[in-house]
């Protein structure tokens, strides 16, 4: 059965920063499987090497490129996108996934506000708040030479509620939210659509930054691990792939009138009071 044309993917050149990790690794391989050209951008180039090895072993035909380009340098940036666009000629989606946290900018239990190493909350902010900016802005002219194009930035389920600990990844994606409507409108405006921004709202899925955090070295749940399950209706953490449908919703012309706005995957995190 083919794919209905709202949803077909098929040959849009999707770009995803952080291509290398848990969550935009899973995303960037699944939308190589849907006949997307995909471009994996990343810090490292054994883990490029390594993630492309992987979606070609699992299927040869996924159109794939991996490139090196840090989200905080522009010239990288620039070489990339100039790259992409010599073999592909525009960008159709850029997924701005590259992120992470800095043990100096969590408020562990036996500290307080006062111990918060403000170094390494700049960094934070850095990494996550211009380092979706950064992209945008670069990738900006690829972007506007596509008809339907579409930038999903990643939000967190610590922005609209108060999470614990977490004070600079926080921070910079309630900021991450708030570029998301501003560009919204900018591109709405400019572009009539063409060009539409949105952020997905993931919930709590294990990574390797927080696997030690929340679960123990036997797999069972840590103490802050149950309560975030606790404060889950499903009752658990997510899997990767249970973002591939609201990522694939807001590449695919299904979403070309939505633009500005959050898609919550959450397992219900974000509408549950505890009681």
């Amino acid at each position: 059965m083919s794919t209905p044309a709202l949803f077909n993917v098929a040959g849009k050149v999707v770009v995803v920063t952080g291509a290398t990790g848990t969550l935009t690794g899973s995303a960037a391989d699944y939308l190589a499987t849907q006949g997307a050209r995909v471009v994996y951008l990343g810090r490292s180039q054994s883990k490029l090497d390594t993630a492309l090895a992987k979606i070609r072993g699992a299927h040869p035909a996924a159109e794939v490129l991996g490139l090196v380009a840090d989200v905080s340098d522009r010239a990288a940036l620039e070489r990339a996108r100039d790259a992409i666009v010599a073999k592909w000629g525009r960008v159709d989606a850029l997924l701005n996934g590259a992120g992470g946290n800095q043990p100096g900018a969590v408020i562990t239990p036996d500290k307080t506000f006062s111990d918060l190493d403000f170094a390494a909350f700049e960094q934070v902010i850095d990494l996550n708040l211009h380092g979706t900016v950064l992209p945008s802005l670069v990738f900006t002219p690829a972007l506007l030479a596509s008809n339907s194009a579409s930038v999903i930035n990643y939000s967190s389920a610590s922005v609209a509620r108060a999470v614990t600990r977490v004070v600079g990844y926080s921070a910079a994606k309630a900021a991450v939210d708030n570029f998301t409507r501003w560009l919204a409108v900018e591109f709405g405006r400019r572009t009539k659509g063409t060009v539409r921004v949105n952020a997905l709202v993931p919930g709590f899925f294990l990574g390797e930054q927080n696997r030690r955090l929340l679960t123990n070295e036997d797999g069972s749940l840590t103490s802050r691990g149950q309560s975030i399950c606790a404060m889950t209706p499903f009752g658990r953490f997510g899997t990767p792939d249970e973002l591939h449908g609201a990522i694939h919703y807001l590449v695919a012309d299904a979403s070309k009138f939505v633009t500005g706005t959050t898609l919550v995957v959450d397992g219900g995190f974000g509408v549950f009071s505890g009681v």
